[in-house]
Formats: C-alpha cells, structure tokens, sequence
C-alpha cells in the first residue's frame, strides 16, 4: 500500500479537527517524536491492549521481517535504542503476548521489563491526531471504454527519486525539472504512452485511491487485481476538504468522505476544480498479497500506523490511546475507545509531524467509510526492552 519511504498517507481532510491545534506542525531540524518517560506513572494502562493477538502477533512478525533486511539497520540507532533493541524488544514482546494469561499480567511485565517513550505530540503536551486510511475496492477496466474512461497510471521512467524513495523531480533530457502538475496529466499529457494500468469509472475515485495508496479492482473480465504505490511528484499535498470548508461549500462539522462524494454528485462542476488544486499525483504498480506498507511488509487492519518516519522509528511497537468511530449504515453515529497496541509500519507522505498518526483500517467499502470519518485526539506511545537485553529477546 505505501511503498517505499515516502508513501504518502493523503488523508483526504488532513489536519481538518475540531479544534485549531496544528497537529501538522514540523519539528524543528534534528529533533525527533520521541521523549522517554522516566515516572511510571505518566504510563498508560496497558492491559487493555490484551485484545485479539493472533491479528497482533501477526503485525509484530512482519515488523521482524523487517528488520531482518540489512537495510532497516541504517535508520538506527533512534534516540538510544539501538537495531539490537528494537530487534530485541519484538522478539521480548512477542514472547509476552504468549504466556500473559490476563491484561493485568500483560501490564506489570510490560513496566517490568520495557521502557516506555511518548511521542511528543504537536506541541510537546502529547496531544496528536489520528485519522484513518484503508484499501478502497472499486470496479474498473483494463480497456477504456465509454463507462471507464479515467486511468490509474504506472510511474513514468521520467519521475526521478533519491536513494531514500523521495521525489525530486522529472528528468527532462540531461536535465531534472519539475514535474507535470496535475492538470497537465489529466489534461492527457501522459496518454498514450501504455502507462494506464486500469480505467475507473469515477474520477472521485481515481483520486481516492491515490490519497488512500493502494487499491483492488474487480475487473469486467471477471478477474481480480490489486494495485500499490510506486512513486509521486514532488508537490505537497493539498487537502481538497480543506479547501471546500475555505469556500463555504461545505460546513466543517460535517466534513468527511462521505459529504465530500455527495458535495461532488451534486456539483460536478467543481469536481476537476478542487482536484486540480491538489498537484501531488502519485502513480501505482500492479501487487498482489498485499496491501503493502512503506516497510514492504504487508499492513494488518486496525495493527498498523502510519508516522512521518523522519521522526518516528520504523516497525517499532506503538499503543494507540484514542477512539474511533462506531458506525451505522456507513455514517458515524457515536465513538467507541481504541486503546490498543499497533506496529509503526507505513509512512504517511502528508504528515510532516509528531503530531499525526494514520491507522490502516483494511479492505473495502466498511473500510473506506470508517476511513473518511476519522479525526480523533489522542496520544501514541511506545516500548523498547530494558538493556541488557534477556535471553528471549536476544533470539
């Protein structure tokens, strides 16, 4: 789903709270998201993370495989956790989450035999925001045709990124300049070229599952395909929700994925419009057995969390402290906790932050409409093994 180091988590009201906290705001040069807590009790209550670990133990193996690439040691040491201890810390975790016959016991071995780190938040108080993304399922063509006629492309040989999957710009010759902006690629400045993978019948959509990253397509040949990040321009991200909240077409309060499709049936006119303001386009390659996160391991639903992986350490084991919606017929109808641990596997390319966090929330339509409700406050903290490591987390 969001591959490479950059995969953008594009969430389509990013930063759009019910408050005026800028949960978006950078951090200074060479600071990281991480503080340690030294008073045990500024930890939160871990047991209630004793909750469905078959999905956990699941998220916590595909971070080890991470990990065993020699490429993850370079993004180490973090603050003073070492490779060595992030390795050690899944493998300690892993083994508690088999032997815990309780969420009590689970909490005393965790302040044990862990440290526990907060993220900073948006200001340093903690305070973050979480919003949710997810694989969208729609149908789609491999020929254009008079219903399908808008395309999902592959990543032009020209788009240039660094060694760390960022992008640069668009080789122009023996030159790299900027890249099209949106309107010049919708305007067809990439067809005929055989880059469009798949034809949508929607345009909203194709734009949903370039915010979103990943999708699958139920083919009218009858066949299935998925498809995930393979690159994206340069340009930030500009949130078209924002932007129909700065016009009045939209009310704030209401604002969601849901409205935003409806404000777009009801006014196709603005549809190219709002979507023409936002030039980060990103560009997709065909997968299968994923969704993938920026690790290149698969995610695992409501087990895996987009951060700004300038700030925050890769694959680490996260405990999410906020809520999420309880929906009714795809609408958000009341909140319910979400207070459990989640693994630091993706990487959100619209949040620049300590203050954002994006948890993958599956497959599908449910999906998709939890997904674009989405904004809650919380805080987001993590553990590492206390050094020296034991003989379990040395494996």
């Amino acid at each position: 789903m969001r591959r490479l180091s950059i995969l953008a988590v594009l969430t389509v009201f990013a930063g759009c709270s019910s408050t005026d906290k800028d949960y978006g705001r950078a951090l200074p040069p060479g600071m990281l998201a991480l503080e340690k807590l030294t008073d045990p009790a500024q930890y939160p209550d871990f047991a209630p993370g004793y909750v469905d670990r078959e999905s956990l133990i699941e998220a916590i193996d595909a971070s080890l495989a991470y990990y065993a690439k020699p490429s993850s040691q370079k993004y180490f040491p973090y603050l003073d956790i070492s490779h060595e201890r992030a390795v050690a810390s899944l493998h300690e975790f892993r083994e508690i989450l088999t032997t815990c016959v309780s969420g009590a016991e689970l909490n005393a071995r965790i302040v044990e035999r862990f440290e526990v780190y907060r993220s900073i938040g948006w200001d340093g108080s903690g305070d973050m925001l979480f919003t949710g993304y997810c694989e969208p399922v729609y149908e789609a063509s491999f020929e254009r045709t008079d219903r399908f006629r808008f395309p999902l492309y592959g990543r032009p040989e020209e788009l240039v990124k660094d060694e760390e999957g960022m992008p640069i710009g668009w080789r122009r010759g023996e030159e790299i300049g900027t890249s099209p902006r949106r309107k010049e690629i919708d305007s067809g400045c990439l067809a005929g070229r055989g880059l469009e993978l798949v034809w949508l019948a929607d345009p909203f959509d194709c734009y949903v599952v370039q915010v979103q990253g990943s999708a699958k397509f139920r083919m009218t040949d009858g066949t299935e395909m998925q498809v995930g990040y393979a690159g994206k321009t340069e340009y930030p991200y500009t949130s078209i929700g924002k932007l129909l909240v700065r016009d009045g077409k939209i009310e704030r309060k209401d604002l969601c994925l849901r409205r935003i499709r409806e404000h777009f049936r009801q006014h196709p006119e603005d549809l190219a419009t709002y979507i023409q303001e936002n030039d980060c386009y990103v560009f997709f390659q065909q997968n299968s057995g994923g969704p993938y996160g920026s690790l290149n391991v698969k995610v695992t639903p409501y087990r895996s969390l987009a951060t700004d992986k300038s700030v925050f350490p890769r694959g680490a084991i996260a405990y999410a402290v906020t809520s999420l919606p309880a929906m009714t017929h795809g609408r958000r109808t009341g909140d319910r906790p979400f207070t459990q641990f989640i693994m630091d596997q993706d990487t959100g390319g619209g949040i620049r932050s300590a203050g954002r966090g994006d948890i993958f929330l599956g497959t599908g339509p449910d999906a998709e409409a939890m997904a674009g409700t989405v904004s809650d406050e919380g805080r987001l903290y993590y553990i590492f093994v206390k050094p020296p490591f034991g003989e379990v987390a040395a494996k």
